[in-house]
Order: structure tokens, then sequence, then C-alpha cells
């Protein structure tokens, strides 16, 4: 349980999430996350780095109960700056990104395939911020990377899910597999790339990201202040506490 890398061949990394049973990432996962994938790319046999996860989704977010378990802001703190890192180490590893998701891709989820190279997704896959009903602000830097100014604005203010068809047909999913055919194509696709010049596609990733034309570590950054503004204000652990005993009479219910 938590984050694991493996080597399998040609150069090929996968990093794996896995916090049961829904992938809410804890703060020291968001961090031991962004120091895998670092390592990774730092690599020199590295070629590509495929990001996959196990459980019933991808990723559900941070980890809400850690937050309201903790007095004090140190909780809060952590978890963004966790985030914070575990983004930009996806942007900024120095080997392409490929993100296979399953199931479920939420909050930090949708911070981590925004600021991948490559998505690949399962036909049940889909996407969303669920931010402003838990009180909270960012992604939207991520989000707007997948769809469309007006669609991200739309799914932002409604924290509607989308589907992974959707985002296949806006350009920013690669490809859409029955889900047990999601790690074979990944690992496909991750093969074409590990076979071009490491040099090459090291030089290719850098060049990419110095034309990119939105600045995602300041852009997230900015979004988080006004996270530490709604929790400050109180409105945030209300709307965190609110979801969490929803979500526990809902499984009382199912019981």
């Amino acid at each position: 349980m938590g984050i694991s890398s493996s080597h399998t061949e040609n150069g090929i990394i996968e990093v794996t999430i896995d916090f049961p049973p829904v992938n809410a990432i804890p703060a020291r996962g968001w961090f031991e996350l962004a120091e895998t994938i670092t390592y990774a790319g730092e690599d020199p046999e590295a070629r590509v780095v495929i990001l996959r996860a196990e459980n019933r989704g991808f990723c559900a977010g941070v980890d809400l109960k850690e937050i309201q378990r903790s007095t004090g802001h140190d909780a809060i703190i952590a978890a963004n700056r966790g985030c914070a890192k575990a983004f930009s180490a996806v942007y900024d590893c120095a080997v392409p990104v490929i993100a296979a998701v399953q199931g479920f891709c939420l909050g930090g989820g949708i911070g981590l395939v925004g600021n991948a190279d490559v998505i690949v997704a399962s036909d049940d896959a889909t996407f969303g911020l669920p931010e402003v009903d838990r009180g909270a602000l960012g992604a939207a830097t991520h989000l707007a990377r997948l769809v469309p100014q007006h669609l991200m604005r739309t799914l932002y203010y409604t924290a509607r899910n989308v589907s992974a068809q959707t985002l296949h047909h806006h350009g920013s999913v690669f490809e859409v597999v029955p889900r047990e055919q999601l790690d074979d194509t990944a690992r496909e696709l991750a093969k074409e790339i590990a076979k071009k010049d490491p040099m090459v596609i090291r030089r290719a990733k850098e060049a990419i990201n110095g034309i990119d034309p939105q600045r995602v570590h300041t852009s997230y950054r900015y979004e988080q202040g006004f996270t530490f503004e709604l929790n400050l204000a109180g409105v945030a652990d209300h709307a965190r506490q609110a979801f969490l005993d929803g979500n526990h009479a809902r499984q009382a219910n199912d019981g």
C-alpha cells in the first residue's frame, strides 16, 4: 500500500498509486508520489514513466478524513504543498509521463493527469473537480488543459464529472479502452515512445514545457491561496465535514 515503482522493460518505469479503497491520498502520499516520479525521471535508463493505480478508481483526491482529524491548519497546508509537489513532479519529469486512468479521477487526480504528457483511460473513467462542494479551490489550471475554457468553467462551478469519451472527443485523452486492456494499452504506447532516441525525447519534453503558454506551477499556487482563505474563514471545514457525514450516511444505508 502506498506509492511504488517498478522497472518493466526498455526503460519504462511504472509508478503505482495504492491507497485503498478509493485512492484518497494522505499528505505523505503526495510527497512520496512526487519523490518517486522525480527519481524515475532522473534515472539515466528511463525512457517513459507510466502513472497508474490500483483499487476502484485512479484517484479520489486528498484524504479529507486526515484533514478533519487534525487540529489547526497543519494538515491542509501539508496536503496543499504535497499536491503542488506531485503535480509539478509529473510536469517536470525529465521523460514523458503516461497517465493510465480507470474509474474515477477527482480533485488531485485531475492535477496529476492534467500535467501528464499522454492520457489513456478505461471506458468507465470519469473526471471531475468537486472542489467547490468541499469548500476548496484548485486544479482549474489542470482541468483547463483537458477541456475548452467554457466547459472547464461549467464543470468547475457545478462540480459535475465528465466521461473519458468526452475528453477523447476534445483530444485530451488519447485512447479509451475496456478496463482490462488499460495497462496493456499504456504499455504499448510507452514502448513506442521508448524506441525513440532517449536524448531526443528528453529534449523534446524540455522544449514542449518551455513553450507551454500556461505557467502551471504559479497558476496552481495562485488558486491555492483562495483555498487557504476559505479554510481561515471556516467555510472549508464545514463543507468537508458535510461531505464526510453524507458519505457515511450513504454507506450505512447501502449496508
